[in-house]
C-alpha cells in the first residue's frame, strides 16, 4: 500500500465544519483512510496543505468538455439562434481528433480549477474517454442522441449509438468512467424513439441524463402537442428516475417539481450558462425545498465561457437569492453541497466529502491572499470569493494531478498550441 499524506491544512468536513486535520488517503485503492488532528498520521509522500483548506473535489454536473474549442466562438445571441447559427455547424465539422485535444484542453482547465469528476454530453466519445483515462479524472460520458432532422434509419442509429455507447464504456479507465444513456432533450428526440429505447436503457439499468426545460420555447411545444407539461410528458415516457439526473431545468412549475422529488430525478443546475443565453432563472431553493437532489454544472465553454467551478457556485448563490427574491436562499453552505457531495449523488460516486472511506478526490486551496482575508467564514470564502486560480492541488482516486499548481498528467503548452490549431480549422471548415 502507498500511501498519501495531506498535512498543514484546515479540513472542510462533511457537516460544513472546519478544523485543522491531516488526511491520509490510500493511493491504491484511491480511498481516504483517515482524517486525524495534525501530527497522529504518517504516509510514503506528503503533500502540503499549509496555509490552505482540504475540500472535496468539485463535481461538474453537466457539461460538454470538448466544447472549449468554441470558447468565444458565438456569444450574445439566444440558445436556438446561437444553436443553430453558429455551434451545429461547426461541431458538424469537427473531427475526432478535435475533439480529443478539445477535451485534454477542457480537462487541464478542470484539474486547474479543483474539479476531479465531471457529467459529460457529446459525441466521438472514445476520444472523451481517452482524455479522461490520461487525465485520472472521474468522468459519467455518454453519446448525445439526437433525431430532429435525421431520416428513420440515421435517427434510430444514434439512439442506438447512445445505449451501445453507454454500455461499452461503463467501468473503463480503472472503474473511474462510468457512463449513461442521453437522449439530447425532450424536443431533439422523437416521441418514437423515446417510447421504443427507454425501456431499453431502463432494462439494461442505464442511468440516463438530458437536457429539460432549459428555455421557454422548449416548454410551450411539448404542452401544445402533448397537452401536459414536459416533465410529466418525460415521466410517461419511462425518464424520471432515481438514476435519471436533468440539465437545467429553467422552466419548471410546481406540478413538475414535485414530480421530480417524488421520483427522485435529480437536477444540474447551470447559472452561468442559463444567464448568459437569456434562458431564465431556475428556482433552486423551491426544487431543494421540495427535497430535489440539485447540483451544479458549468454546461459547455462556448456558453459560459470558463470551466471554473468556484464562478459556478458563486452565480448559482446570487441569481438563486434573484430567483427566490431572498437573500437567505442558496446560502453558501447549500452552494458548496450542491457542488460537491450533490453532485457526487447525482453522479453516482462516492465523492464529494472528506471522510474515511470516501473516494480520494480533494483539492487544496490556498488561503494566502488578500482576495482570502480575512479568514472569518472558510465556507463563505468558496461561495463568493475564491476561483479557481486559488487551488493549489489536486487530487483524485488518490492520484496527484496537479501539485502546487503544476498539471503533472498532460503537457500543457503542447494542448494548447493543438487546441488553438484545431479549433482554427473547424471554424475554417464550417459554412459561413
Amino acid at each position: 500500500m502507498t500511501e498519501l499524506l495531506v498535512t498543514g491544512g484546515r479540513v472542510l468536513h462533511p457537516d460544513m465544519t472546519v478544523e485543522r486535520a491531516d488526511v491520509l488517503v490510500d493511493q491504491d485503492d484511491g480511498e481516504i483512510l483517515a482524517v486525524e488532528a495534525p501530527g497522529e498520521l504518517a504516509g510514503d509522500d506528503e503533500l502540503d496543505a499549509s496555509d490552505g483548506l482540504v475540500m472535496p473535489g468539485l463535481v461538474n454536473a453537466h457539461t460538454h468538455v470538448a466544447m472549449t474549442l468554441l470558447r468565444g466562438y458565438a456569444d450574445d445571441k439566444p440558445l436556438s439562434a446561437w444553436l443553430q447559427e453558429d455551434i451545429w455547424p461547426v461541431e458538424a465539422e469537427l473531427t475526432p481528433e478535435d475533439v480529443r485535444v478539445g477535451a485534454e484542453l477542457g480537462l487541464i482547465e478542470m484539474i486547474q480549477s479543483g474539479t476531479t469528476a465531471l457529467s459529460d454530453m457529446y459525441f466521438h466519445v472514445d476520444e472523451i474517454a481517452a482524455a479522461v483515462k490520461q487525465a485520472g479524472l472521474r468522468a459519467v460520458l455518454g453519446h448525445t442522441a439526437v433525431t430532429v432532422g435525421k431520416d428513420e434509419e440515421g435517427a434510430r442509429d444514434d439512439v442506438r449509438q447512445s445505449l451501445e455507447t453507454a454500455r461499452d464504456l461503463d467501468g473503463t479507465a480503472d472503474g473511474r468512467i462510468s457512463t449513461t444513456f442521453q437522449p439530447h432533450s425532450l424536443t431533439t428526440v422523437g416521441e418514437q424513439y423515446l417510447r421504443k429505447y427507454v425501456p431499453e436503457a431502463n432494462a439494461a439499468e442505464l442511468p440516463i441524463h438530458l437536457h429539460a426545460n432549459e428555455t421557454t420555447d422548449e416548454v410551450a411545444p411539448l404542452v401544445e402537442e402533448h397537452g401536459v407539461r414536459p416533465l410529466e410528458y418525460a415521466d410517461d415516457v419511462g425518464l424520471l428516475a432515481e438514476d435519471t439526473f436533468l440539465a437545467h431545468c429553467v422552466h419548471v412549475d410546481e406540478t413538475e417539481i414535485d414530480l421530480l422529488a417524488e421520483t427522485g430525478t435529480g437536477v444540474a443546475h447551470c447559472p452561468a450558462s442559463n444567464m448568459k443565453l437569456a434562458s431564465g432563472m431556475a428556482p433552486v431553493q423551491r426544487l431543494l425545498d421540495a427535497g430535489v437532489t440539485v447540483g451544479i454544472g458549468t454546461d459547455g465553454a462556448a456558453s459560459n465561457n470558463d470551466l471554473d467551478m468556484f464562478d459556478e457556485m458563486r452565480d448559482a448563490a446570487m441569481v438563486g437569492k434573484l430567483a427566490a427574491d431572498d437573500a437567505s436562499a442558496v446560502a453558501a453552505e447549500t452552494v458548496v453541497e450542491m457542488a460537491t457531495e450533490n453532485g457526487a449523488e447525482l453522479l453516482g460516486i462516492d465523492s464529494g466529502r472528506i471522510a474515511p472511506g470516501a473516494n480520494a478526490d480533494l483539492a487544496v486551496l490556498s488561503l494566502d491572499s488578500a482576495r482570502l482575508t480575512p479568514a472569518h467564514d472558510l465556507v463563505s470564502h468558496l461561495a463568493y470569493a475564491a476561483t479557481g486560480s486559488d487551488v493549489r492541488h489536486t487530487v483524485c482516486d488518490g492520484d496527484v494531478l496537479m501539485r502546487d499548481r503544476d498539471v503533472t498528467v498532460f503537457d500543457e503548452r503542447a494542448v494548447r498550441e493543438r487546441a488553438q490549431a484545431h479549433a482554427t480549422a473547424a471554424v475554417d471548415r464550417a459554412p459561413n
